[in-house]
């Protein structure tokens, strides 16, 4: 039988109160975490095994893969590479459920495994925010993008920059 760190006594190293048992969301991953529950300092640990498999996640995020389109009866199916399989897996998913498909932007599909529903909360919502490139008129143009299943009409693309190539370049011609 082992014992997890987080089932002793935990004190804050800053005010030395007692931390207390908490979660903490971040890109749908629920961390298990202590608090301290000073209120004052707002220390925060996050259980190492929740660290390293949402550091797991960023670095599959990072990669792009590669892959093929096959026609299959009336439908076309994509192969999903086993490296993201395994990873899926040890999240304890299950792959044989339906997966919500659904076109994000023009040339961009978005594939969502065990998403929460929302209809059963009239309250919930989905509220997203990135940064993207746009090529514009043969340049690309950096801009946030920002989207709000509760206000769809509030969905915008805002531009940051008007030229990322000639920043780009100042920077290059700046590091000589």
């Amino acid at each position: 039988m082992t014992n997890d760190i987080f089932d002793q006594k935990i004190l804050c190293g800053k005010c030395n109160s007692k931390m207390e048992k908490s979660e903490i969301s971040k890109n749908g991953f629920i961390f298990r975490a202590v608090v301290c529950s000073n209120g004052k300092c707002n220390e925060k640990i996050i259980h190492p095994t929740d660290e390293a498999e949402y550091n797991k996640f960023i670095n599959l995020r990072n990669k792009e893969f590669k892959v093929k389109m096959r026609l299959v009866g009336n439908s076309y199916a994509v192969s999903i590479p086993m490296e993201i399989v395994n990873f899926m897996n040890e999240q304890q998913k299950k792959m044989n459920e339906m997966v919500k498909l659904s076109f994000e932007n023009m040339g961009r599909l978005s594939l969502n495994f065990n998403t929460p529903n929302l209809e059963g909360n009239p309250n919930a919502r989905v509220i997203k925010s990135r940064e993207i490139k746009i090529l514009k008129n043969g340049k690309f143009v950096h801009a946030k993008q920002f989207s709000d299943s509760a206000h769809p009409e509030r969905n915008r693309n805002q531009i940051i920059k008007k030229n990322i190539n000639a920043i780009i370049k100042k920077n290059i011609e700046d590091d000589r």
